[in-house]
């Protein structure tokens, strides 16, 4: 599958500099969408409407739809950073 290249990306995060806002709820702006990589170990996306939780780890990003309310958890040591898209990331 082709992905389109990012317009932004965060700097990576670890278990200890994950920044707060990204661990409480949070959403998107209209027309973003997010994708959550996990460079290592494990971190827990929940996304509330409709309400569900997925395991991210290397092999499993995070799909965050435009003003999608969610927010993630580390669980135990990992790395991770967001990208941003102007379009479905898998058009």
């Amino acid at each position: 599958m082709s992905w389109p290249l990012p317009y932004r990306s965060t700097p990576v995060f670890d278990q200890d500099t994950l920044p707060r806002a990204l661990q409480e709820c949070h959403d998107t702006k209209a027309g973003v969408w997010a994708v959550i990589r996990v460079i290592s170990g494990e971190l827990l996306l929940t996304y509330l409407d409709p309400i569900a939780e997925v395991m991210l780890t290397p092999d499993r990003p995070g799909i965050i739809e435009p003003q999608q309310p969610h927010f993630v958890t580390p669980r135990g040591a990992m790395k991770m950073q967001v990208e941003f898209y102007d379009q479905p990331p898998w058009s």
